[in-house]
């Protein structure tokens, strides 16, 4: 047995990572507080890169490093999280345009959507320009994308 955290699996296009809920995600209530999806969310789409081979100390690495901000994120809550659930990140990366990473993704609980956001990532050079997303992560990434998604 690996001490290593899982970076999720794989379903077809969709990463899915578990992730529990614990008494630190809540608020008094024992609901998840509305800001914790977002780092739920913040998970899904690095291991969604760790896991197709993009660390983000690779990317700091390259020969121009180039970093990611979010630049858009719609969120739409339709059910609470408790305490002490099991959940899973669904995140699917939908499109490479210019700078921008448009990813779908979801909290679920048993199958049942909680939380969804729709999220733009822009790549930056480490000075907070925008830049295009390297070749090689144009590469990795480009199998993933919806048809009709790759990059421009």
């Amino acid at each position: 047995m690996s001490d290593q955290p899982t970076a999720g699996r794989f379903e077809g296009r969709d990463h899915l990572l578990p992730v529990r809920v614990y008494y630190e995600d809540t608020d008094f209530t024992g609901l998840v507080y509305h800001a914790n999806y977002v780092r739920y969310f913040e998970r899904g789409r690095s291991d969604f890169l760790r896991a197709i081979g993009v660390g983000h100390a690779d990317l700091l690495e390259e020969a121009e490093p180039l970093a990611f901000v979010v630049s858009e994120l719609n969120i739409k809550y339709l059910k609470p999280a408790r305490i002490d659930d099991a959940l899973v990140v669904r995140t699917v990366y939908e499109q490479v345009k210019g700078v921008r990473l448009i990813i779908c993704q979801s909290v679920e609980r048993a199958g049942e959507v909680l939380c969804r956001a729709e999220v733009t990532a822009v790549c930056i050079h480490l000075d907070g320009r925008p830049r295009r997303p390297s070749k090689g992560l144009v590469e990795k990434v480009t199998p993933w994308l919806a048809a009709g998604g790759a990059a421009d």
